[in-house]
């Protein structure tokens, strides 16, 4: 019987590890985050404020 499946890899210096691509996917990054990635995000009245706006300093 031999079935494909997903196998556990050691990584060599991390406490974590890691799962092979299960079979039948795709593991190429997608390119873009949906349909109006280069469009900028709408901006509020109160933008400018939070971004010119400092933490006091302790």
């Amino acid at each position: 019987m031999s079935t494909e499946r997903q196998r556990v890899e050691r990584v060599a210096g991390s406490r974590r590890a890691k799962l092979t691509p299960a079979p039948g996917t795709d593991t190429t990054p997608e390119t873009t985050n949906g349909p109006d990635a280069g469009e900028p995000p709408a901006s509020g009245p109160n933008d400018d404020r939070l971004r010119n706006d400092v933490p006091p300093h302790y």
